[in-house]
């Protein structure tokens, strides 16, 4: 990669910048969650509301979207509004980002889309509300998002309340495991399984201390080992939806874009939106809980990362 022509599309905002040059630590920020994932007006509200919770902590949030044929670190107010109310932003991941880029189209990144531009912008941290995965039923369909192969090559923390329930959880860890990305969980044992707090699988490591993840990203990294790490976090408690009641939902709402052949892009926004038609809004609840608690330990880590040297521990 040409270094130099890549930072030629990076826009940084006027509060990123001056993070960045004081050496404060910043907070990457997905744009799908603003385009595709909420209902507006609570997907900006949301977004504004998660980028306070990382300025409260002392980090500097950077939320990341393609404008105007450039890769926009840190977005305005009216930015904000613009994908939040357009209905039109593409989704951005590896392979659409040439092509947004090249034609000025409009673009929200997607987990993978956010962690390029977060590398590239020299970001570390990316928090989102919970990572792409192996499909359900991927024996037959082959979906399986572009996330998890941008985990494998691209060296960002993604904190997530785990991988959306709408995915095969099982194998998705096993992606992860054979592709050497490893998985971290925060707060309990077990992998998060987005709505709930809970999937029943074991994370790789339980890591509660912020210092102490920072550590470990600092060993993955020096020794060279490529790729991000997933630290996953679970929903607030009084925020989370029952297992079996959020099985049941999720389970309609695949039947119902299997009925009316709903795949590829279209279906986890089409998955997200049906779910919280069923449940009365209850899970919207739940999805803002959870990016909220994301961006409190998101930040921390952050912080941590920026008083964590690098190499052995001296002591």
């Amino acid at each position: 990669m040409n270094t130099d022509l890549a930072q030629s599309f990076l826009v940084r905002s006027a509060p990123v910048a001056a993070a960045q040059a004081a050496g404060r630590p910043v907070v990457a920020l997905e744009s799908t969650i603003i385009a595709h994932g909420m209902p507006y007006p609570q997907n900006v509200r949301t977004a504004r509301e998660v980028e306070a919770v990382v300025r409260g902590l002392g980090a500097e949030p950077a939320t990341i979207a393609v404008l105007g044929g450039r890769i926009r670190i840190g977005l305005a107010e009216d930015e904000l509004e613009l994908l939040g109310r357009s209905g039109t932003a593409r989704k951005v991941s590896r392979r659409d980002l040439p092509a947004v880029l090249a034609s000025g189209e409009p673009g929200a990144t997607t987990v993978a889309g956010t962690m390029i531009c977060a590398a590239l912008a020299g970001i570390e941290v990316f928090v989102t509300g919970g990572i792409g995965g192996v499909h359900r039923g991927a024996q037959e369909s082959f979906d399986i998002s572009a996330d998890l192969q941008e985990l494998a090559r691209t060296a960002v923390v993604v904190v997530c309340a785990g991988a959306k329930a709408i995915l095969d959880l099982p194998l998705t860890l096993e992606y992860l495991e054979t592709h050497g990305v490893p998985v971290l969980s925060c707060g309990q044992d077990n992998f998060a399984a987005f709505y709930t707090r809970d999937s029943g699988l074991r994370a790789d490591y339980r890591i509660d201390d912020p210092d102490a993840q920072a550590r470990f990203v600092r060993a993955k990294w020096d020794l060279g080992l490529a790729g991000g790490v997933v630290l996953s976090t679970p929903v607030p408690e009084e925020a989370a939806m029952a297992r079996e009641e959020s099985e049941r939902f999720i389970a309609q709402a695949l039947e119902e874009a299997r009925t009316r052949g709903i795949t590829g892009k279209a279906l986890t926004p089409f998955l997200l939106d049906r779910i919280q038609g069923l449940t009365g809004g209850r899970s919207l609840a739940t999805n803002i809980a959870l990016v909220k608690h994301n961006a409190e330990v998101g930040a921390r880590l952050a912080l941590a990362l920026a008083r964590t040297p690098h190499g052995p521990r001296k002591d």
